[in-house]
């Protein structure tokens, strides 16, 4: 019996090399705001690509009617739209099924955050980009900084704006390239000015509100950080390391705080996304917090935090327990994690080392281990 597991072990190893080998390639154009130029440079790339012999075609493009743009659509073949009625208006979509049936070499793939509409496969346009990723369709596409999840606090301060359409940063992680269209906050503002961006009566609009010049500064240095960070993870994986180092590993340890928690999520996210490490999210139930004692709304919004995780591409743990120090060592132990991550208390560390015996219990039990301890604010 043991030898026939391990037979089965051996072929599902094999067969996930051969399928990794014949998965599509994928390339993001990212940008700081609309207007930067990605769909431009897609397009560009695509003539260059038909030229040297690349069976390339559009599976959605969205130029927004500018006119540079639009010139650029001549003699790329395009996939035509699925057309579907949708609480009584005529609406369209990218046509998932055609590309997969035509199966083309490479497609263009724009608007990566897109939510798609109600009745369609996948909820959102980047999980139709892992689906022709998957069926070995190489895909280019193209998203704002402002679209990925774990910095959706951030750029609502930043920019005042609340973005609901978002992208997990693991699709970002699964990019082969990744490029940046970059401009300075003068260029951007100076193509709004020129109509490039939005049409004219919406430019003093767009200058009173999200283009403003220190907002574009902001957006540009996470732009740059972001792609700075997959430079970084590319070269850890492919570059050998002479001096074996211990591996990162995150841990988030989450409560019935709605609000705490998805920033220690999302927080941790971007820590993981860093240092391209595997983490997790750990809730730890007391019996106070079972589902005759809870209130819904609070049941409700942790459902939602543990789903967002996933999305996000931890490993999502829920453990009952009263001792929740044991707890959390317990599987910091287990999983090998090299770094917890909690919450910024509600009142002063000082009074918390003093006077918590909880805290004091798991400051003493990492302590015997080289497990860090990082505190969200």
């Amino acid at each position: 019996m043991k030898r026939e597991e391990d037979t089965s072990g051996s072929i599902k190893n094999f067969l996930e090399l051969v399928k990794r080998s014949r998965r599509g390639k994928f390339k993001v154009y990212i940008g700081m705001s609309a207007g930067v130029g990605k769909t431009y440079r897609m397009l560009q790339e695509a003539h260059t690509l038909l030229k040297n012999g690349i069976q390339i075609q559009i599976g959605y493009i969205e130029t927004h009617n500018r006119a540079e743009t639009h010139a650029l659509l001549e003699g790329i073949p395009v996939i035509a739209r699925r057309k579907i009625f949708y609480k009584g208006k005529e609406l369209e979509e990218m046509d998932l099924n055609t590309i997969l049936n035509i199966h083309p070499e490479l497609v263009i793939v724009d608007e990566l955050a897109h939510s798609n509409i109600g009745g369609s496969k996948n909820a959102k346009r980047w999980q139709d980009v892992a689906d022709l990723l998957d069926a070995g369709i190489s895909v280019i596409s193209a998203v704002n900084i402002q679209h990925l999840e774990s910095m959706n606090e951030e750029i609502e301060k930043i920019t005042g704006i609340a973005v609901t359409e978002r992208i997990p940063d693991k699709i970002l992680e699964m990019a082969d390239e990744i490029v940046n269209i970059d401009l300075t906050a003068d260029e951007l503002i100076d193509r709004l000015k020129a109509g490039k961006i939005y049409d004219q009566t919406k430019v003093e609009t767009a200058l009173r509100n999200f283009f403003q010049p220190e907002r574009i500064l902001q957006l540009r240095e996470l732009a740059l950080k972001e792609v700075a960070h997959h430079l970084e993870r590319k070269i850890n994986i492919e570059v050998p390391k002479q001096v074996k180092l211990r591996p990162e590993k995150f841990m988030a340890c989450i409560s019935t705080n709605s609000a705490t928690a998805k920033v220690i999520i999302r927080k941790t996210a971007r820590l993981a996304s860093y240092y391209h490490s595997p983490w997790l999210v750990l809730y730890v139930q007391r019996n106070a917090e079972n589902g005759n004692n809870i209130k819904l709304d609070l049941q409700r919004h942790l459902i939602n935090n543990l789903k967002l995780a996933t999305e996000m591409g931890a490993e999502v743990l829920k453990i009952k327990s009263d001792d929740v120090t044991a707890t959390i060592a317990r599987i910091a132990a287990a999983k090998e994690i090299t770094t917890i991550c909690i919450g910024k208390p509600h009142f002063s560390l000082f009074q918390i080392m003093m006077k918590t015996s909880i805290f004091n219990q798991l400051l003493r039990q990492i302590a015997e281990t080289e497990t860090d301890l990082v505190i969200l604010s």
